[in-house]
């Protein structure tokens, strides 16, 4: 039996996780312009549901991803006689691992996480109980304190991506770059911040600073 056409279509399925984390990150732009520009809450709470809407269809398209290949893997190992109904029996496998969804499954999704952390921390910046007045200041004095240097380049960075493990803040081309000569090397890539004690920096271990970017761009403005 050949399955070539349905590892392509698996294939083409892959692919659309693409365009939902595509959507994730602009529902994350938007979520996190409307804070900045002082948008209705009610506004910025419906985008917080459009990302549990993307959440949603990830998990769902990875079940069902799961499901077909759980269903190919044991087809081929038994090679029965008589080709199963291979749909029935994906189905039946996607209808279980869909039957042990939970809410709180969703709020564990990646991107979902990063959306709120980046929420919490531009409502930091623009809200709370003071006055605009004060805000400005506050965030006046917040970028005179921070750091807009990486430690790589020692020039100011353009793409700032915060690693999870220590909280170090690199520009993402100079940190991805020392990662993979390293990797070549089959060496650890040590943190470059001076002081850390992070010893295993990794590709994985590092998000996008949106707050911190958009900072440093409100910077070059002025």
């Amino acid at each position: 039996v050949s399955f070539n056409a349905i590892d392509s279509a698996l294939s083409s399925l892959k692919n659309c996780q693409s365009y939902i984390n595509s959507g994730m990150d602009v529902a994350t732009q938007v979520a996190l312009d409307l804070v900045e520009s002082f948008n209705d809450e009610e506004d910025v709470n419906n985008m917080e549901k459009v990302m549990l809407e993307y959440a949603t269809m990830d998990r769902e398209l990875n079940n069902y991803i799961k499901a077909f290949e759980e269903t190919i893997n044991q087809v081929k190992q038994e090679k029965p006689e008589n080709l199963p109904d291979l749909e029935s029996l994906a189905q039946e496998k996607f209808l279980e691992m869909q039957s042990k969804n939970s809410d709180s499954d969703l709020q564990k999704n990646e991107k979902y996480m990063y959306f709120m952390d980046q929420l919490k921390e531009m409502k930091k910046q623009y809200h709370g109980n003071d006055t605009i007045e004060q805000i400005d200041e506050d965030i006046a004095v917040t970028r005179s304190q921070m750091n807009f240097i990486c430690p790589i380049t020692q020039m100011t960075m353009k793409r700032p991506v915060r690693n999870k493990v220590c909280g170090h803040i690199y520009e993402e081309d100079a940190i991805l770059e020392m990662i993979q000569t390293q990797k070549q090397k089959k060496k650890k890539v040590r943190c470059p911040k001076m002081g850390c004690s992070h010893v295993d920096v990794k590709g994985s271990d590092l998000v996008r600073d949106e707050i911190l970017k958009r900072l440093i761009d409100s910077q070059k403005k002025q």
